[in-house]
């Protein structure tokens, strides 16, 4: 019998053997979903955005085994999140609002991308133990029961049924992306320097959350592929974050996790942050992180080959295809996907477009892809 997309993925991800490799993707951005919908090449239904980035319908009909993204999230954020609420109409149309995370962004309509950040309710201990600690209580409702029935009942969070036959994760946090989320990335820094107490504090009541929540999902009885972690810590010249201080304060939390997940029988425990990575990789990979995703390329030319180099079969990896060429030519496509081809001969890695598909992709030519992959992957 055929090996299911799912086994060659987590054999591929084991240095296993395998048939094929499966035909994965990230996601599409919202605004790429309404192009595509203008252009007439999905429909109305098809364009409307799911949490997941991966509408009913649209993988199938490219050519798509499943897309990686979605998983079992377990709530270790803000409960309850802050409300939504507008502080300000400007002249212009600028709206002034304070976000789901108490961080007050001014919103510009048609102006694409995120919000910028002007002003954020976490500042000091006294906003951090009166709106923010009370939201961090460990509590059974961190893990949705209703979740947890449908994957019993089905195997899987996928509402398509063509794309059901995917490697199920379960998605454990963020231990400091989430922070500079809450902060803004320079107010984390100067938390650092003027009151290093509560920058602990903060920390470890973050990680010892996502570790109880994770430890409830764990219980449920359900058997989980892989377990994910979200930071986006890093930009195209290296980490946001000190990787001293990081390596400090927040690799300790992630080795307790990981030897959590270990106990339970994870073994591919994955990382999504964007940027160039290399200088946090050895904390990760230190502290049990073993597969990276989703490789962003960008300008500084990021590859699982140096890493694979470094770390040897330690390290996995998901992702490493350059999006952009989806708005090339389709000569470009056939170079990407020879790129591609040394990558996947090392073994531990699955290609998958480094990030969600941007609104300049041209259907045609991510249908293009899609083909040119099978032949040169899936004969």
């Amino acid at each position: 019998m055929p090996m299911t997309n799912r086994e060659n993925a987590l054999a591929l991800l084991r240095y296993e053997s395998y048939e094929k490799v499966p035909l994965v993707h990230f996601g599409y951005w919202q605004e790429t979903l309404a192009k595509w919908q203008q252009e007439g090449h999905i429909t109305k239904e098809q364009a409307v955005y799911k949490w997941t980035g991966i509408p009913d319908g649209i993988s199938t009909d490219l050519g798509f085994d499943f897309g990686w993204q979605p998983s079992f999230m377990v709530n270790a954020g803000l409960n309850p999140a802050f409300e939504w609420e507008l502080l300000e109409t400007m002249p212009d149309g600028t709206k002034k609002l304070r976000n789901h995370y108490g961080v007050i962004v001014l919103d510009k309509e048609d102006a694409g991308g995120i919000p910028a950040e002007v002003g954020h309710t976490l500042e000091d201990r006294e906003s951090w133990e009166s709106e923010f600690l009370p939201r961090l209580q460990f509590s059974e409702d961190r893990v949705d029961a209703q979740q947890v029935a449908q994957i019993k009942e089905t195997g899987s969070l996928q509402t398509d049924p063509h794309l059901a036959d995917a490697p199920l994760g379960l998605h454990c946090g963020s231990l400091m992306g989430i922070l500079r989320d809450w902060m803004g990335i320079e107010n984390l820094y100067y938390l650092y320097a003027d009151d290093e107490d509560l920058y602990d504090e903060i920390i470890d009541t973050v990680g010892d959350l996502s570790y109880k929540a994770t430890e409830l999902a764990l219980q449920q009885g359900i058997t989980f592929d892989y377990a994910h972690f979200w930071e986006d810590l890093c930009y195209k010249n290296g980490p946001l974050v000190m990787p001293g201080v990081f390596e400090e304060k927040v690799g300790p939390h992630y080795k307790r996790i990981t030897d959590l997940l270990t106990r339970y029988g994870i073994d591919i425990i994955s990382l999504d942050s964007d940027g160039m990575i290399d200088t946090l990789l050895p904390t990760w990979i230190e502290n049990g992180v073993n597969t990276m995703f989703p490789i962003e390329v960008g300008t500084w030319n990021a590859s699982i080959a140096p890493w694979k180099e470094k770390y040897g079969k330690t390290i996995r990896g998901v992702g490493g295809m350059r999006k952009y060429v989806f708005a090339q030519e389709k000569s470009d496509i056939d170079k990407e996907i020879e790129r591609l081809k040394p990558l996947v001969d090392m073994g531990g890695y699955i290609p998958c477009p480094d990030h969600l598909i941007p609104p300049d992709a041209k259907f045609e030519n991510v249908l293009y892809y899609c083909e040119q992959f099978r032949k040169a992957f899936q004969k």
